[in-house]
């Protein structure tokens, strides 16, 4: 890395994903397209680009054979790349109805983002040894019922917002509270769980993590300012964040995790040596936790996170509606 790359887009540098969407403050006009094709694609990515991840970063003999832990992995990188991938498709209709220049760069970047994250989920399936040849079919099988059930109804509610209502700001209200806010402390679970596991699906978190920070920091940056310019918009952002809430209450996301979380929980036994004395954060093995307790650490950070960005956009009465919950 070179003095020229910022901190907060510097692989080894950056803030992980809670801190940094927590303190950082970045715009559409701090984050341009010319900071794109700077700061993330030659700094972020530099070495990374391809495949999410160093040459150096390895992949274990272990997590390609047959078991709970690669299956726990495939299923969160397969169902991982499919929410990404719909976000993608989701926020092309932000770059069609950007109400100016700074907008449509910033939300162009974010396109290219996620989908970028959805081909590395993708293909560490095919580092974990499922035949490239196979790869979309297999995605398209294992996450069947988890688009039904939890993506489909997501990508709705922001695409209505956006496309059907012409409501620009309310549809980045609607993904930067919501569905971001509510889905980035399960990314930065995911580096944690992974570091010594599979240091190279750790690293594809790590960078996705990163690109979220500014998606977050920069998606609050706009509901904050239109809210300066135009108080009277708030009753619509609560308006929204209420039906996010009630969204999230409704789609089974427990139901999914827990799936996920027991297959890891019976693949980490199995590696014990590997886990001695790791830390998922200060204080707390990994070894020690349970599949419902990393969803509640989960849930612990999206309220914490979520606080502390709708304090940023003046919007404290949307945090006892947020809440995880309430």
């Amino acid at each position: 890395m070179t003095d020229a790359i910022p901190r907060e887009a510097d692989f080894d540098l950056a803030p992980n994903l809670l801190d940094g969407a927590k303190e950082l403050n970045l715009t559409t006009r701090d984050c341009d397209l010319g900071y794109w094709l700077t700061a993330v694609a030659q700094g972020t990515l530099a070495g990374r680009a391809a495949t999410g991840h160093a040459e150096t970063a390895p992949t274990p003999e272990f997590m390609r054979k047959p078991g709970p832990l690669r299956e726990a992995l495939i299923l969160e990188l397969g169902w991982r790349s499919i929410a990404e991938e719909r976000a993608a498709r989701s926020l092309s209709y932000f770059v069609a109805d950007a109400p100016g220049v700074p907008e449509m760069e910033f939300f162009a970047t974010q396109v290219l983002d996620e989908a970028r994250h959805a081909m590395v989920f993708r293909n560490h399936l095919v580092e974990l040894g499922v035949p490239a040849d196979e790869l979309h079919a297999t995605i398209a099988e294992l996450s069947a019922e988890y688009v039904a059930d939890v993506l489909t109804p997501i990508e709705e509610f922001v695409v209505r917002t956006v496309r059907d209502e012409g409501d620009f700001v309310g549809a980045v209200a609607a993904f930067t509270i919501v569905v971001e806010g509510v889905l980035a402390p399960a990314a930065e679970l995911s580096e944690r769980k992974w570091d010594r596991l599979d240091p190279a699906a750790g690293e594809i978190a790590r960078g996705a993590g990163i690109d979220e920070i500014r998606h977050l920091t920069v998606g609050s940056s706009i509901v904050r300012e239109h809210l300066i310019k135009h108080p009277e918009y708030r009753s619509r952002v609560l308006e929204i964040v209420t039906a996010g809430r009630k969204l999230w209450d409704e789609v089974p996301v427990l139901k999914y995790v827990l799936r996920r979380e027991n297959l890891f929980q019976e693949g980490m036994q199995e590696h014990l040596d590997l886990l001695d004395g790791y830390e998922v954060f200060p204080g707390r093995k990994l070894l020690d936790t349970s599949p419902m307790e990393r969803y509640d650490i989960a849930e612990h950070w999206t309220d914490e996170m979520s606080e502390a960005r709708l304090r940023y956009m003046n919007l404290e009465e949307a945090i006892a509606i947020l809440a995880t919950g309430k």
